[in-house]
């Protein structure tokens, strides 16, 4: 039970993620075009949520609940936030006007998937 006191570091940093990852998301959505600050977000996003991953990681093995479902789906949703932000890097500076625009799409699904795992981690936090 040595990692619990970084529990509250790996809350913090996944809430970060999820703030970060809903501004960067909506924003674009809402302004209908990718712009860099958006990217910077869905970076920031993206390190704080595989931080936070690593440390609730940490301390579910050492206490031994782990969630094959919530470790999948957090796993897919880290893999699909790094596909995200590197495509978003490449369309802002290679993509067209209309790649730009229609970039939301993407952004959204990927937001909306990594809720799943979200919801998942506090429903488990929950029932302890």
């Amino acid at each position: 039970m040595e990692n619990i006191p970084f529990l509250g570091t790996a809350i913090v940093s996944i809430t970060l993620a999820l703030v970060f990852y809903t501004i960067g998301t909506w924003a674009e959505r809402v302004e209908k075009e990718l712009k860099l600050w958006h990217i910077i977000f869905f970076l920031l996003g993206l390190t704080a949520d595989t931080l936070g991953t690593a440390v609730m990681s940490n301390i579910a093995g050492e206490i031994g609940n782990d969630s094959m479902l919530h470790a999948i789906t957090g796993l897919l949703a880290i893999i699909l936030m790094a596909v995200h932000a590197l495509w978003a890097i490449w369309t802002y500076w290679r993509g067209s006007q209309r790649a730009k625009q229609n970039f939301s799409k993407f952004s959204i699904f990927v937001w909306a998937f990594w809720l799943i795992p979200y919801g998942l981690g506090i429903l488990l936090g929950m029932s302890r």
